[in-house]
């Protein structure tokens, strides 16, 4: 079977930095990527969080927002489980047409992170604009689109550029010719409970999701049983301990529908680099015993494995980034 470039022809330019692979590699396995419209110049990704203890708050404004001119292309909801008794449900959303977004955001802004609208609970927003050059995708399957891929206008065909090390950088178009190092060091501006935060350029965001609605039987006990309390025991690390290696914030969620759960979930985290988050993924032991149990668990089950996972990756300069957040407990996010 061809495979294609995972970087789509109108974004592929003269290297100047090296892939990990050579030319003649073959995957061992398919993996697919989303394929926007050359249109799409940049997209918006934001993650909209209510924090709070007990009963959840209603989202009828957020949602009437949503549904407003200018609203996301796509949206999903999650909820986060804190070790300190908290619960956070996280609304993302997302736009390919930026323009929109700012209209939006300046239209609902004050409904959401408000003066008016502060009654107890922590309301936040962490939101960033990549272009298409500075993000990728990667589907383990071609039939469902999550996330950002979600506007896209399809999948590709089966694509080079991975299982291996590396191949996160080698997906994301800018790595062609730039090492999208960071500069700076994280700006924390606080008064009256609301907390403004600016992490400095090369802030690299990632969402990994799995999706177990499809798995029955041995299969559905064996991820549960051997793969998932491995995956949530390295969700729980990059929460707790994550900022000594560049994690600035972690958070392992459980995805709702119609405000119940569902058999999805992903981790989201915050780095400080791409090169922050590819070191843990390489070797740090709590990743390597995730990659391990999946390993272990795909060999099992080989082809007929219907267990669907995903990723998008994306690093954003320090223009493309808002991180806002109102009366949340401390730590919360990239208040830490």
């Amino acid at each position: 079977m061809t495979v294609e470039s995972a970087i789509p022809e109108h974004l592929r330019t003269g290297r100047t930095r090296h892939r990990r692979i050579p030319d003649d590699f073959a995957p061992p396995y398919p993996s697919f990527v989303a394929r926007s419209s050359t249109a799409v110049r940049q997209v918006v990704m934001a993650y909209l969080g209510i924090q709070f203890r007990g009963e959840r708050p209603p989202l009828a404004v957020l949602d009437a927002a949503f549904a407003a001119v200018d609203g996301p292309g796509h949206h999903d909801r999650a909820r986060v489980d804190g070790p300190d008794g908290t619960t956070e449900v996280v609304s993302i959303a997302y736009w390919d047409d930026p323009a929109a977004f700012d209209r939006w955001f300046a239209a609902h802004r004050e409904s959401w992170l408000g003066d008016a609208v502060r009654d107890g609970h922590g309301r936040w927003a962490e939101i960033i604009r990549p272009t298409v050059e500075e993000h990728e995708t990667l589907f383990s399957s071609p039939d469902r689109a999550e996330g950002v891929a979600v506007l896209a206008d399809g999948m590709s065909g089966e694509v080079q550029e991975h299982a291996y090390w590396g191949g996160m950088r080698d997906r994301i178009p800018l790595s062609q010719t730039d090492p999208m190092a960071p500069s700076g060091e994280p700006v924390v501006e606080s008064g009256g409970g609301r907390v403004r935060v600016r992490p400095g350029s090369g802030l690299c965001l990632i969402r990994s999701g799995q999706d177990w609605t499809a798995t029955e039987g041995d299969e559905r006990a064996m991820y549960l049983r051997d793969v998932e309390p491995v995956l949530r025991a390295g969700m729980d690390f990059l929460r707790d301990e994550g900022r000594a290696i560049g994690c600035y914030a972690n958070r392992y969620a459980t995805v709702v529908e119609d405000g119940e759960p569902v058999d999805r979930s992903f981790g989201m985290s915050w780095w400080r680099s791409l090169d922050a988050l590819e070191r843990w993924a390489e070797s740090h032991p709590t990743h390597v015993a995730i990659f391990g149990a999946a390993m272990k668990y795909l060999m099992a089950m080989g082809p007929a494995a219907r267990l669907r996972l995903y990723h998008e990756v994306s690093v954003a300069t320090a223009d493309e980034q808002c991180f806002e957040y109102v009366d949340c407990v401390p730590g919360t996010g990239l208040m830490g």
